[in-house]
């Protein structure tokens, strides 16, 4: 594996895991840049893949460890904000975490998930789920369009 490849793998895997958190940060640029560039789409779906599920998995421990006052502070979620995020938790149960991977409401899911200390083993097979999906997904459609 050239040198390219090694720091392409390692930047996505960093992208994704810091994407999972707080971080207004986007992996499917790297991604997107790295599948244009040739490196192989199923090692490129797994990295990312794994480090989002990472960061998701720091936000769980944050939410199973942390203070709720800790939390609100550290993620600025005000009140109103943290209160939806419950009742979307306990209207849609379980399988909300598969939606771990949308903008805005992936990161707060996956905190409560901890503070409402929620198995780990259902955690990371429906985080797992929702962001393999997607990042198949995106690559799919990003080597149509090249």
């Amino acid at each position: 594996m050239d040198y390219f490849a090694e720091l392409g793998y390692f930047g996505l895997f960093v992208a994704a895991f810091l994407a999972a958190t707080v971080l207004p940060l986007s992996s499917e640029v790297v991604l997107s840049i790295l599948l244009v560039n040739g490196l192989s789409p199923i090692a490129l779906v797994t990295v990312a893949t794994i480090g989002n599920v990472l960061g998701s998995l720091t936000n769980y421990a944050l939410g199973y460890w942390a203070s709720l006052g800790v939390i609100k502070k550290w993620l600025k979620i005000s009140e109103e904000e943290f209160v939806r995020t419950e009742r979307r938790f306990a209207k849609y149960g379980l399988f909300s975490l598969c939606f771990a991977w949308v903008p805005i409401i992936g990161d707060p899911i996956t905190v409560v998930a901890g503070i409402l200390r929620i198995r780990l083993l259902w955690f990371v097979l429906l985080v797992t789920a929702g962001k393999l999906i997607r990042y198949i997904v995106v690559s799919y459609l990003i080597m149509q369009v090249n």
